[in-house]
């Protein structure tokens, strides 16, 4: 066990921090003081005493990863980033919650150094860090899986400091149920019980054994108690101890929690509600420094010589854990230049070169649902994509998100005869957990190294919205597998029939939402995704099968459709007619309808243009030369055709245009049927396109 160390001065930067946080709060005059003031002394324990972090090198392969998914107390972190030196100094504490400052209101990924993942929803934090360590596992399979578990420069810890309202919300329940089923040793938690959340003692509403819970998910647990029967003594060597000790614990995830009473050692306010979320005030600030032993007239106080001690232990503690990473991984590097030379592509999320020509191509005259599509497009790329993995809450063989042949990600003994697998698998298994799903894919994601996609039925990803729109927050290249994506679910009914989801995703600004038409479009599809590092993206997919078009090489001519390699470009012209008079715009398994209304069109005289729009985002993305070339501005009359809610077309196609779309809940029948019941067929395109043109004149 490692040896705790503790000095006057350490104290004294428990203090400060304490004081740093209540004049921060005080200055802006809004935020969550009370957890940060108890918690200071863990924190620092934490930073200064266990994990190995740079505060220089905020990429290092080598660190420890930590959350802060009670991310209301933000200052939890930022003390620990300005004592270590790791990018904040004084003024940014001064600026906490205010414009411009590098201390916005809740933790940030990729706006401060040194945060991990963006932490504002409780429970998300706690979910990303299960990815994380889960992808912690996987790389190392991936890059050293002859080396135990533990022994190699790609392991590492992942702590978190969650709260009660962490543990309150479902998405942690979900994720923390998962992690005891992967017996996830590379993980801690510190859950700090205080009893108070914003509206009053927790009793109101939160009264169970969490250890008990956590326990039967399968957990390892232990507590240590600062209250000890009201003699408050907050004893950091057993919080040190403790950690320590769950990290022997290599089977199961562990959990400590620290019985604490908010806004300790604070006067007045300690132990209340109103800790929780307000500025203290003068006197009570007044009234804590002189309790700590701070200068009660002085404001973010930090006493000469402290940040040298500080900054300097953890730079020690930095040097000597490279040293010891260092050593492996260059032991690790001369025997493994195979692997080396991955990881080196790893690191870039840059693809092989050729890589794309895996990617299949699929026979016209036949019928296939784009989701079927999609899975064989998976099982071509999975030996040129080691890095590419993932499953299914639940939904494996709908979603067609299964490899075959590749183990599951799970401890041998979890393996059933249909999924064998190992600690080091590829098809991961998230049960019916969809929102942790989504935060457990943004973890794995943060991590790095490797690229990980999650599929469920489109109706179901408003259980997963939280970790979507963080993942378009934070610009990580997380994948969404939805499929099942309109009234052509059929027979399940309206509750399994999404009709306002694509614009409702759609809303989510950073966020590619891409509903392919066919299968070919669906291979370019996920060229796209996995080509875009930069933000992530809602792959939309259809249950019944949809013809494969039959295409020319390059752009429309004639009765020549044009080459599905335009799905790059979001939207682009499908088909084209010799006199313009209107342009129809579709989507997914309804591009097949504009289709047949073009040749009933053309038989009417009037010329229709077919725009095949997987991706707005992705056709948004282009140069407004581009964009016109496409939509012409000339042509006011247009038709949209989704099996959807159409509201959001109206900026594409104009006053004059017509939306052909389902703005109701679907109905139980055949899928096919409902198409037509809901007015999803050629003839009502044409109708559209009629009315159009003439509103258009």
């Amino acid at each position: 066990m490692s040896e705790f160390n503790w000095t006057e001065r350490d104290q004294l930067a428990v203090e400060v921090g304490r004081g740093l946080t209540a004049d921060a709060v005080q200055n802006v005059g809004n935020g969550h003081p009370g957890t940060a003031i108890s918690l200071s002394g863990v924190a620092y324990t934490l930073f200064q005493k266990v994990m190995n972090f740079d505060p220089n090198d905020d990429q290092w392969l080598g660190r420890d990863r930590f959350v802060l998914s009670a991310g209301h107390s933000s200052l939890t972190l930022y003390n620990q980033l300005f004592l270590a030196g790791a990018g904040l100094e004084l003024d940014d504490l001064k600026g906490l919650r205010q414009w411009g400052s590098l201390t916005p209101g809740h933790p940030e990924y990729g706006h401060t150094r040194g945060v991990e993942t963006t932490t504002g929803p409780l429970g998300q934090g706690i979910s990303n860090a299960v990815g994380m360590a889960m992808a912690t596992r996987r790389i190392h399979g991936l890059l050293d899986p002859n080396t135990p578990l533990g022994d190699s420069p790609f392991d590492h810890y992942t702590f978190v400091i969650a709260g009660e309202g962490d543990l309150e919300e479902g998405v942690a329940s979900e994720a923390s149920s998962i992690a005891g089923t992967q017996k996830l040793g590379n993980l801690v938690v510190l859950y700090d019980e205080n009893d108070i959340t914003i509206e009053d003692n927790t009793s109101i509403a939160y009264t169970e054994d969490a250890l008990a819970r956590y326990a039967a998910y399968g957990w390892h647990t232990q507590t240590v108690d600062f209250r000890n029967n009201g003699n408050y003594h907050e004893n950091l060597q057993a919080v040190f101890d403790a950690i320590e000790e769950a990290k022997k614990v290599t089977d199961r995830p562990s959990i400590i929690k620290l019985k604490t009473i908010i806004a300790w050692p604070s006067p007045n306010i300690q132990n209340s509600a109103g800790a929780h979320g307000n500025a203290l005030g003068d006197e009570e600030i007044r009234g804590l420094k002189e309790k700590i032993g701070l200068n009660p007239d002085l404001t973010f106080q930090v006493p000469d010589g402290l940040l040298e001690y500080t900054r300097g232990q953890v730079a020690a503690r930095a040097a000597a854990a490279h040293e010891v990473w260092d050593a492996k991984f260059e032991a690790w590097k001369n025997t493994n230049p195979e692997k080396f030379a991955l990881y080196q592509r790893l690191l870039t999320r840059s693809l092989p070169e050729g890589w794309e020509k895996a990617l299949p191509v699929f026979e016209p005259g036949q019928k296939i649902a784009t989701r079927a599509a999609s899975g064989k497009v998976l099982n071509a790329l999975k030996d040129v994509l080691p890095e590419l993995w993932g499953g299914s809450a639940d939904l494996a063989g709908s979603n067609n998100t299964t490899m075959d042949g590749e183990p599951s990600f799970i401890p041998s003994e979890r393996s059933s005869k249909k999924f064998p697998g190992n600690e080091f698998g590829r098809t991961l298994h998230f049960g019916i957990r969809e929102h942790a799903m989504g935060s457990i894919l943004n973890g794995i994601t943060l991590e790095g190294l490797t690229r990980v996609y999650g599929g469920t039925f489109l109706v179901f990803a408003d259980y997963m919205r939280p970790p979507v729109r963080l993942a378009a927050l934070m610009k990580i290249p997380s994948i969404f597998v939805w499929t099942h994506d309109s009234v052509g679910v059929g027979e399940d009914g309206p509750t399994h029939q999404p009709v306002e989801h694509m614009w409702s995703y759609r809303a989510i600004p950073g966020l590619d939402m891409v509903r392919p038409a066919d299968a070919n479009e669906t291979a370019w599809a996920w060229r796209g995704i996995l080509e875009n590092t930069s933000n992530p993206a809602g792959l939309v997919l259809t249950r019944q099968g949809v013809p494969v078009f039959e295409r020319g090489e390059g752009q429309a001519h004639g009765d020549v459709l044009a080459s599905a390699e335009g799905t790059l470009k979001g939207g682009y012209v499908l088909a084209d007619a010799d006199k313009l008079d209107v342009v129809l715009i579709a989507t997914g398994s309804e591009v097949q309808l504009a289709l047949e209304a073009r040749a009933k069109l053309a038989q009417d005289g009037i010329g229709a243009r077919v725009v095949s729009m997987p991706s707005v985002e992705w056709f948004n993305r282009q140069d407004a030369a581009y964009r016109e070339s496409v939509i012409p501005t000339s042509v006011r009359a247009r038709v949209s055709v989704e099996a959807g809610v159409t509201f959001g077309w109206a900026s594409i196609v104009g006053d004059a245009g017509r939306s052909v779309g389902i703005d109701n809940f679907g109905a139980s029948a055949d899928g096919a049927l409902l198409m037509e019941k809901f007015g999803m067929t050629a003839e009502h395109v044409v109708e559209a396109a009629k009315e159009s043109i003439a509103a258009a004149k």
